[in-house]
């Protein structure tokens, strides 16, 4: 179950990512961005290569991979991701699935809810040993 959350996060974020920069186009902008066009960018208006950065380079979907290539690293490794990492995508799941129902959140609903079971599997499978006396 961790395996396929990590893999369905990481995929996503790579979509996102290319997807934006191919499909949208938002890679024609690259010279603005290197350039230094962006500098003084007026985030209240911005330009065309604004929006274009921060909906591809700029986005969650790094991020997103970064995540989900650490979740796939911890599981090849037999660690158990923490829970907060599945709680926390799974508050911006839920503020996504308000603000832009028709995005692909449930794919990210369903990572999470894979990464809450596979660590509550892996608790119940191995608990953590019980803490011992003081060292001194």
């Amino acid at each position: 179950m961790i395996k396929w959350a990590g893999w369905i996060i990481t995929l996503c974020g790579t979509a996102h990512t290319l997807g934006a920069l191919t499909v949208e186009k938002a890679a024609r902008h690259a010279g603005t961005w290197f350039s230094g066009g962006l500098w003084h960018e007026d985030l209240a208006d911005m330009s065309p290569a604004g929006s274009a950065y921060w909906l591809s380079l700029g986005s969650f979907g790094i991020p997103l991979i970064l995540v989900g290539m650490t979740v796939l690293w911890l599981d090849r490794r037999g660690i158990t991701p923490p829970a907060f990492i599945a709680w926390a995508l799974g508050g911006w799941t839920v503020v996504d699935a308000v603000v832009l129902p028709f995005t692909p959140w449930p794919l990210f609903a369903l990572a999470c809810a894979l990464l809450l079971i596979g660590a509550r599997r892996a608790r119940r499978d191995n608990p953590a040993p019980k803490a011992g006396l003081p060292r001194t």
